[in-house]
């Protein structure tokens, strides 16, 4: 009897305690709410929605107001009576002003986007499941404000506000991706970081070098990946995900797993991404230059033209991906916390295509132009204190991280038996010291150091198939090279009241790199053995946010930026394009930028929000490719071909500006109207001459008819892309003719271009949701700017995800 009334007791003891855990879901979405602090009139009792939106009230009285807040949702209040008989499940309403309100890209720390004065771009992990991109670069070009080029399929490399690759900075957790070898042709970098494993995404658009240091001229992309999550119970807390995803035009087969477990205060999470890419196919109503009439295909170790089946197929263009990630997170109390990452990314080898469909003559140039596997990978330690009763400090975060990043290529002219091979590494170690102090209740400041380190490796031979035999050729780096990296700044704010804050900032970064030439000069024969930058800048900041009432906000801001040489600056050697060839030059400055830009936010009651930016940068002593001469020669042969001299020279004064402006308007409480459009232009002095400046990009935008209920979300949406003509062309890409549609006289010239859309997601129970989605519905062939491969066609995507 005994037992029985004791086992009776411990049920009754389960069943109340699981009354007492409750789930938070959104209105609109039903889908859980992760992060919402829960807490009563008195603030002494206080609990977090768990990653699946729950959490226990088991601390709460039955009848005492317990309220319900994020940033994200209008503010909640109610009882635990009440939730009860609402079958223990709170809604929330979205805030449509407050959405992407908090930001850490802006510091290293939260802070409102509001306070801001720059236009800073989130994308949040729903937002990522719905627009379900192939790679981290189609993600960013989903935002309409990030154009994306590619040279092949394998690729993705971002243009913000007229600025690329290395005058662009990539963070991952906080921790700097750009390495020394980082170039001003196009990278691919970005698409080693896996989109299943981001949390949320914070792009910067403008200059970021007070914070970030060099390179972040253009802009900053912050990818912030998924934390483990803790057990707010004493039991094992256990979360697992799964994904499936297939498209047609160019046959992927993407999946996915992860798994987190949580203790009080410990949490482990893994995940791994596996994706598998044929040829790609374009699509049918386009320009016919853009066609693959031929490829080169090597048949019994001998090299031969084959008729394309289909010209519509890209061969070749596919290539497979694999991405692993494991975090392990230990908080011994609520504002202590230490986090650490292993990250690993590699490809498989993949065809450079832009390369590929080259002709010299009649006949195509080269039979074989592959990038060897791109490899990446991280190991990142951090230990965070969120208060503090220092003197110094009131949130400490200290982050210490080792990268390497592997990449090679491999060249062989149509029929010849000589096989050039160039392989690189890049080891880099970084530590960074961050700290934010309250001043008083209207100012604070925030401030850091940091120390970055890369030593690079760079090896060359080429291989003759007739013989079997390799020998040492030119590498395209000096071997052993090394970039260092030393920098302090500071970042002052003052909110004097809700309606005005002013933020400032000041950097001083001190950059050295050493590059050795006596391996390659026994090939190249330059006139010196060494070149070393030894160099410092400082960098400012200093902007208002202004929001007289609630319908209107200014945000003005005024900075600086610049970007020292790094080793493929001052060291490298490459053929830029047919006939030419990069050789180094040890006369580099840095290049350094002036930028304003003036913005306006207008809310009409939450039905109609306007935002409208207008910005402009002049770069000074700017880095770019043009003729040189080497021992008073102005051609060498390099490869077996005479080449044109050039190299990476201080030649240019930049002036880029442009406007930018999007729209929502809320129909509805379901149906909304999303658009953003891009306008850029941009001019530099080249060889006397004032000519378009090669990053620009055409005026490009989107817009998107969202509808949303309950478990239902469509999006029908159209991407579009002015005409660059020939004139409005940088000369390099002028010279590119065999990548662009040719106008009537001739002339290569980027056409107009754009695609309609349909995507759908549908919650078909809780654990299950399906996303489809029919991209360029028209079947249009078009190429994106300054890109060697043509967009997919019409493409079907299917995705499964289930939540274990």
């Amino acid at each position: 009897m005994k037992l029985i009334i004791a086992l009776v007791i411990c049920f009754c003891a389960i069943f109340s305690s699981k009354a007492q855990d409750i789930k938070v879901l959104d209105y609109d979405t039903n889908t859980p709410v992760i992060g919402v602090t829960i807490y009563n009139s008195n603030k002494d009792k206080s609990v977090i929605t768990d990653i699946d939106g729950v959490a226990s009230l088991d601390q709460f009285d039955a009848d005492e107001t317990i309220y319900f807040q994020s940033i994200l949702y209008v503010k909640y209040s109610t009882n635990k009576t009440a939730i009860i008989k609402n079958n223990n499940v709170v809604f929330l309403a979205p805030n449509v002003e407050g959405l992407d309100q908090v930001v850490i890209s802006a510091s290293k720390f939260e802070q409102s986007k509001r306070d801001i004065p720059q236009t800073i771009v989130n994308i949040n992990s729903a937002d990522i499941q719905f627009s379900n991109p192939q790679t981290s670069a189609d993600l960013l070009e989903g935002t309409g404000n990030v154009y994306i080029q590619k040279s092949q399929l394998g690729g993705g490399s971002p243009i913000i506000r007229g600025f690329s690759t290395n005058r662009l900075l990539i963070t991952v957790d906080g921790v700097r991706m750009n390495n020394a070898i980082f170039r001003s042709g196009n990278l691919q970098n970005v698409i080693s970081i896996d989109p299943f494993t981001i949390q949320n995404t914070e792009i910067t658009l403008g200059a970021g070098s007070v914070v970030y240091g060099s390179d972040a001229i253009g802009g900053v992309m912050s990818f912030y990946t998924r934390k483990p999550q803790l057990s707010y119970k004493d039991s094992l807390y256990f979360n697992a995900n799964a994904v499936a995803r297939y498209a047609t035009a160019n046959k992927e087969k993407t999946g996915h797993l992860d798994f987190n477990f949580g203790l009080k205060k410990w949490a482990f999470l893994s995940s791994i991404s596996y994706t598998d890419f044929e040829d790609l196919r374009m699509g049918k109503h386009g320009p016919d230059a853009y066609l693959r009439p031929e490829y080169v295909e090597t048949i019994n170790g001998v090299d031969v033209i084959v008729q394309n089946e289909n010209p519509k197929v890209q061969v070749p263009t596919g290539y497979d991906q694999i991405n692993f990630l494991q975090k392990v997170r230990y908080e011994p109390k609520e504002d202590l916390s230490f986090d650490l990452g292993l990250y690993y990314s590699t490809t498989s080898s993949y065809s450079r295509y832009d390369r590929l469909i080259r002709y010299r003559g009649d006949e195509l140039r080269s039979a074989e132009w592959d990038y060897g596997p791109q490899r990446w990978f991280m190991s990142n330690f951090q230990v965070t204190k969120l208060s503090s009763s220092s003197n110094l400090y009131d949130k400490i975060q200290a982050t210490v991280a080792y990268q390497n990043f592997q990449e090679s290529r491999f060249d062989r002219d149509f029929q010849s038996s000589l096989r050039n091979v160039r392989e690189e590494a890049v080891n880099a170690y970084s530590f960074n010291l961050d700290l934010e102090k309250d001043l008083s209740e209207k100012s604070s400041i925030f401030y850091g150091l940091e120390y970055v380190y890369n030593k690079v490796k760079s090896v060359g031979s080429t291989e003759n198939s007739a013989t079997n035999e390799s020998i040492l050729a030119l590498s395209r780096y000096p071997n052993d090279s090394d970039w260092q990296s030393m920098a302090a700044y500071a970042s002052f704010k003052y909110k004097p009241n809700p309606k005005f804050v002013f933020q400032s900032g000041l950097r001083y970064n001190y950059v050295i790199a050493n590059a050795d030439f006596t391996e390659n000069n026994v090939f190249l024969n330059l006139p010196f053995d060494s070149s070393k930058i030894d160099t410092g800048a400082f960098t400012g900041t200093a902007g208002i946010s202004w929001a007289p009432d609630e319908m209107i906000q200014w945000k003005l801001n005024a900075s600086t930026a610049f970007r020292a040489p790094n080793i493929d600056d001052i060291g490298k050697v490459f053929d830029s394009e047919p006939g030419s060839v990069v050789v180094p030059n040890k006369n580099l400055k840095a290049e350094y930028a002036y930028g304003v830009e003036l913005g306006l936010k207008l809310n009409f009651d939450n039905i109609c929000i306007v935002d409208v930016a207008t910005y402009s940068t002049f770069l000074d002593n700017a880095l770019i490719r043009s003729d040189f001469t080497l021992n008073g020669e102005s051609q060498i042969e390099y490869d077996g071909e005479i080449s044109n001299v050039q190299a990476i020279q201080n030649a240019s004064k930049e002036r880029i500006y442009g406007f930018e402006a999007g729209i929502q308007f809320n129909f509805s409480k379901y149906l909304k109207l999303i658009s953003q459009y891009n306008v850029v232009g941009g001019k530099q002095e080249f060889n006397g001459q004032e000519v378009p400046v090669r990053h620009v990009a055409p005026n490009f935008g989107n817009t998107h008819f969202v509808w949303q209920k309950e478990k239902l979300q469509i999006d029908v949406f159209a991407e579009y892309n002015n005409e660059l003509s020939y004139d409005q062309l940088a000369p390099s890409e002028q010279s590119k003719d065999y990548i662009y549609a040719l106008d009537h006289n001739g002339n290569p010239y980027s056409p107009s271009w754009y695609t309609l859309n349909f995507r759908t997601q549908y919650q078909i129970s809780k654990a299950a949701t399906i996303t489809a989605a029919i991209e360029n519905i028209t079947d249009q062939r078009y190429l994106t700017y300054s890109s060697g491969i043509t967009s997919p066609g019409r493409n079907l995507v299917m995705s499964l995800k289930y939540n274990l």
